[in-house]
């Protein structure tokens, strides 16, 4: 493959990366080249899926999410690749030997956002969060690599976990598409309607079922960091645990702010993100 084109292609998708994952960015700058490399070919493309169901300014999303699984599935072929972010990706797929089922369970999560707007129970919400985070997991997995089949599970649920955090933070910019991810069943357990979300309402009914919301994410984090030991390569591993570990703070963020995610959007400043990372580096438990 033409090596002007992938170092072009690979360019490109530290671009991306840098410029919409600030935080996994940071991470990543920690990791060996060559997964750095994949891992921003893969965030690219993944983001590219993104953007097809979120940009309220697109005109045909279906369209665009179709023409994105063609270039996948193109990918996966024989045939020379001439756009350079998609030969960047085509070479992480082949090294890192990627399935390409991964990324068709992805598409599948993105068109979910087109045909759904509501979510009735957790089960359903978590089919969803496998299927646009979960499967996220799978595939940095292949590219960090792991020494047990057991890192896979862990992998899908921190994967679940941050993007039920994303989730809770981006409430109000949900409502906005039409979108309400938090389970029903669950909204009317704690009496909490609709209507109220709406009105950005933050009372006692709506923090007591964020409290529930948190307490499911950090026992998920909690978790996984069984499976942060299962990844062969340390720097790959101190990367997984700086993210889990900043996206823990997002939901220590929304607790300090008193669960109003309707005026304030929680965020981790780069102060905070260097005090974790140099905490991570200090207690050493990537190693």
């Amino acid at each position: 493959m033409d090596n002007q084109k992938l170092r072009i292609g690979f360019r490109e998708a530290k671009k991306i990366t840098r410029k919409f994952a600030k935080t996994f960015y940071l991470a990543s700058l920690f990791l060996p080249k060559d997964k750095r490399n994949a891992s921003y070919a893969v965030y690219a493309i993944c983001r590219l899926s993104d953007e097809t169901v979120d940009d309220l300014s697109c005109p045909n999303p279906e369209e665009n999410l179709k023409k994105l699984e063609q270039k996948i599935s193109e990918a996966y072929t024989e045939n020379i690749i001439n756009t350079p972010l998609l030969a960047a990706f085509k070479q992480t797929i082949n090294t890192y030997q990627i399935p390409k089922e991964y990324f068709d369970t992805l598409i599948k999560g993105m068109r979910m956002d087109l045909e759904l707007k509501h979510y009735l129970n957790f089960s359903a919400l978590h089919e969803y969060c496998y299927r646009v985070a979960g499967v996220v997991g799978q595939i940095m997995l292949k590219i960090f690599g792991y020494r047990n089949q057991a890192a896979q599970n862990y992998a899908i649920e921190l994967g679940v976990a941050m993007q039920l955090t994303n989730i809770l933070r981006d409430i109000n910019e949900d409502l906005l598409r039409g979108r309400i991810y938090l389970p029903q069943e669950e909204m009317q357990n704690f009496g909490v309607s609709e209507q109220q979300l709406s009105l950005g309402q933050n009372n006692e009914t709506f923090k007591n079922l964020l409290r529930f919301q948190i307490q499911r994410c950090n026992k998920l984090y909690g978790d996984s960091l069984t499976g942060i030991k299962l990844i062969d390569n340390c720097r790959a591993r101190f990367v997984v645990l700086t993210m889990q570990e900043i996206y823990s703070e997002i939901l220590r963020v929304i607790q300090k702010n008193d669960y109003d995610v309707f005026s304030k959007r929680a965020q981790v400043g780069k102060i905070k993100k260097l005090q974790i990372i140099l905490k991570i580096l200090r207690e050493g438990k990537y190693l």
